[in-house]
């Protein structure tokens, strides 16, 4: 955590104090949208079917309650995360696009950032477009006082151009203020709903003793997994590196070990992000269908089914998420610049450097490779595992209250809060180099 130092550093260093000046701005203009309504919309009937609903529920615990309102930014962030997860998926098997990420520099990132924000539009059509599906068929949602036909297309409009607008609030996050945009809006956005999930258990846990054990267990279990998901964020591999001697004049310079530090988790929250967007897209999706009135029973059935076994309190969701969270971790580590094996070997033997025991070129790149994979999978196990105990717990101790702020929101939250720490703190070192500088 940072000191009462560097907290008092914040508004001395440079450009620090405006950017997060900058981030509680925006941040604030989307809690500002997430009050607003759309029009024509009963919200009270769609606000008591999110609380019995486990997958709008817990949509809407991302979007900062803004889905269980029917705001106008009801969307939220997800079609923007879909969408990045889409490119980035689809970059490493079309050849033109796996180009623009990895040869053409900035100039490639900004054609792929392109290409995101054109899909984020379409996927916010069509989930605006099933949204408006589901109203329609829940009785009483819809006034009746407004036009079918104008209520469809303005509706769809309005939910499409605020998926937008809460796109381009967190790129503005991003460019110009602190931390990542997209992981700071889910971020505020669970930090919103924690005292309604505090209040309902609260009720919950008042008249029984057995009760409030059971929560205090509980809340000893979630503290637990914060410190292990810190442990997770900060814990690195060091690679000894071997730098050789440089003579230059009569000084010798260089000969002193440095390591290369690998982190176990790699792709920090992003694995988990993108893990819960793949799986809500299809459940969502399915949850909101099934509440059509279908003329045919099989077809109503296989929608039932489907829905079931990808519920977020099913056994077979838990399973899919720990695998996504696993494979995520890895697809992560893949792309990421400074965790190329064959990269690094060939910048080691470039310099001289080497590492202990091992020749330079190939044989360092296979010995990396090995050392990453072990590390990534070591850690993406790790954090499938703490993302299941949370939630396991909460049905042992039968206080399902806080289901909405376990392990997902738990991990989230932590690696955003340690993203922000991080950053303030590379600001300050940034900030006591130019005044060395200066001196």
């Amino acid at each position: 955590m940072p000191s009462t130092d560097d907290l008092m550093s914040m508004w001395n260093a440079s450009g620090l104090k405006q950017k997060i000046m900058f981030t509680f701005l925006m941040i604030a203009v989307w809690r500002f949208g997430v009050q607003m309504p759309l029009y024509g919309i009963n919200n009270e009937v769609f606000s008591n079917i999110a609380q019995g609903n486990n997958i709008i529920g817990f949509l809407d615990l991302f979007s900062g309650g803004a889905l269980g309102k029917v705001s106008i930014l009801a969307l939220g962030i997800g079609p923007f995360i879909t969408s990045s997860i889409i490119v980035q998926l689809v970059s490493v098997v079309i050849p033109s696009l796996e180009k623009l990420q990895k040869e053409e520099g900035e100039a490639g990132r900004r054609k792929l950032s392109q290409y995101t924000r054109v899909f984020t539009v379409v996927l916010a059509i069509f989930q605006s477009f099933i949204f408006m599906l589901y109203l329609h068929h829940l009785p009483g949602a819809i006034m009746s006082t407004v036009s079918p036909v104008a209520f469809y297309a303005s509706s769809i409009c309005v939910l499409t151009a605020g998926a937008v607008l809460v796109m381009w609030l967190s790129e503005l996050i991003t460019e110009n203020g602190i931390g990542n945009g997209g992981s700071l809006i889910i971020f505020c956005g669970i930090l919103s709903g924690i005292p309604i999930y505090a209040s309902r258990t609260a009720v919950l846990v008042k008249a029984s003793t057995q009760m409030q054990m059971g929560l205090l267990v509980l809340l000893t279990i979630f503290f637990l997994a914060m410190i292990l998901i810190v442990i997770m964020q900060e814990a690195v591999r060091k690679v000894i590196i071997v730098n050789p001697k440089r003579q230059i004049g009569n000084k010798v310079y260089g000969g002193m070990n440095s390591f290369i530090p690998f982190k176990l988790n790699p792709g920090g929250v992003m694995p988990i992000i993108f893990a819960i967007a793949i799986l809500l897209f299809p459940s969502t999706i399915l949850a909101l269908v099934g509440q059509a009135n279908f003329k045919s029973l099989a077809v109503k059935n296989i929608v039932m089914t489907l829905n079931h076994y990808l519920s977020p309190d099913g056994i077979t969701y838990y399973l899919l998420y720990v695998g996504l969270i696993i494979a995520l971790t890895f697809f992560y580590a893949s792309i990421m610049p400074n965790m190329q094996p064959k990269d690094i070997a060939d910048n080691l033997k470039k310099y001289g450097s080497s590492i202990p025991g091992i020749k330079p070129g190939r044989p360092t790149a296979e010995a990396l490779d090995k050392i990453l994979s072990k590390t990534t999978f070591i850690g993406a196990v790790g954090l499938g595992i703490i993302a299941l105990v949370p939630s396991f717990a909460s049905y042992a101790t039968h206080i399902e209250t806080l289901q909405g702020i376990g392990a997902t929101s738990l991990i989230i939250m932590v690696g955003v809060a340690l993203d922000l720490i991080n950053q303030v703190r590379t600001h300050l070192l940034a900030r006591n180099y130019e005044s060395f500088l200066k001196e």
